[in-house]
């Protein structure tokens, strides 16, 4: 069972407090680099300009890369704590399988993938004066090579922390799956609230994400591992930054298309939620037989035989 190998190694409750801060701390070193490059780009009256000005005096590429070069740093506090606090590795809070399933990865990745760039297809040709044409031959290449290596890295790590590290360490704490799963979840979309969409769309927005979070700790629990979760969590954010971006999301970039649409916030917000998650719940479930549901979602969590013994 997931949750369960994490009595593999320490798993006392505190150990994880005192990895999440690690791994915080990680990712605050993680953005020198970008402070730096703000200070020398605008001086010390970067002190006096507002993040979304800051953001805006970097060229889009480096801005990407430095930003997400946070997330590359805060990579390496998680592996510090897994040794040293918990004495495990990656594949204790990956997965139940004896390795990594590369399937189910690009099965996750795919399906959010094709829908995303589907969708946004459809959007702009629907409504074209929602968007304008962007394309950089030279500066969009560049955002590829960037994203392709880096964006994984950011939804990686996010995964890890919440559906593999937190997730275990909560259900540790709670001996139950329920609790891990909805705390998790809870946290992982009020993380997201210093986000410039919350500041343009309002609070009601956070219930995407943690709807989100939601559906990605389901599936990691269902399918004892979290390889689904990686690649759909990837797949969202590399489509996003690579199609299309706003002055007002949290990733500017150098994307095919910019949408210059006045953001609304509506149906729209709880349409995956309610229909398309749901959607990839079925395909993913007929895909891999999943069962038991119930004690999957909502059993104790115990001391696996072999660790008593």
């Amino acid at each position: 069972m997931f949750i369960e190998q994490a009595f593999r190694g320490k798993h006392d409750f505190w150990l994880y407090l005192v990895g999440s801060l690690i791994v915080a701390l990680a990712a605050v070193i993680g953005q020198i680099p970008l402070t730096v490059a703000i200070f020398l780009e605008n001086g010390w009256e970067a002190s006096m300009m507002s993040q979304s000005q800051m953001m805006q005096s970097l060229d889009p590429n480096l801005l990407i890369f430095l930003l997400l070069l946070s997330f590359a740093v805060g990579f390496i506090g998680l592996k510090i704590a897994l040794k040293y606090l918990h004495h495990i590795n990656f594949m204790t809070i990956t997965t139940t399988r004896k390795k990594v399933d590369w399937g189910r990865i690009l099965l996750g990745f795919g399906l959010i993938a094709v829908f995303s760039s589907v969708s946004i297809l459809i959007d702009y040709q629907s409504n074209p004066e929602n968007y304008v044409w962007n394309f950089k031959p030279i500066p969009f290449l560049i955002l590829c090579l960037i994203a392709i290596v880096m964006v994984p890295i950011q939804t990686s790590i996010e995964e890890y922390l919440f559906r593999g590290y937190l997730m275990q360490g909560f259900g540790v704490l709670a001996k139950n799956k329920w609790f891990p799963l909805m705390m998790t979840s809870i946290i992982f979309g009020l993380l997201h609230i210093a986000n410039p969409e919350v500041d343009k769309l309002g609070y009601l927005i956070l219930f995407f994400y943690i709807g989100t979070g939601l559906f990605l700790g389901i599936i990691t629990l269902m399918d004892e591992g979290m390889e689904l979760a990686l690649g759909f969590h990837a797949g969202n954010n590399l489509v996003g930054i690579i199609l299309v971006t706003a002055n007002w999301t949290a990733f500017q970039s150098e994307s095919l298309l910019k949408d210059v649409a006045e953001p609304t916030i509506g149906f729209d917000v709880f349409l995956p939620l309610l229909i398309v998650y749901p959607i990839f719940f079925i395909i993913m479930a007929k895909t891999y037989k999943w069962k038991n549901w119930k004690e999957k979602l909502f059993g104790k969590v115990e001391t696996p035989a072999e660790i008593i013994n």
